[in-house]
């Protein structure tokens, strides 16, 4: 019988924290939540503890989007 295996994120999929986000795309907190509301910004999700957080992945992604436009 084999023995479970945890499904591990990899590095690229880490949980950037909002004030991480934000200093990385240069961008105030009212623009983020401007931008949320707006349904422009990427998309983030909150923790048990209650903080939001972007994935790796998406922010990385949104950034390639704005770069492109």
């Amino acid at each position: 019988m084999s023995t479970p295996t945890r499904r591990r994120r990899t590095p690229k999929d880490e949980l950037i924290p909002l004030p991480e986000v934000l200093d990385e795309l240069g961008i105030s907190r009212p623009t983020w939540y401007r931008w949320r509301n707006r349904g422009l910004g990427p998309e983030a999700r909150r923790t048990p503890s209650g903080r939001i957080c972007v994935r790796r992945s998406v922010l990385d992604a949104f950034k390639d989007e704005l770069e492109a436009a």
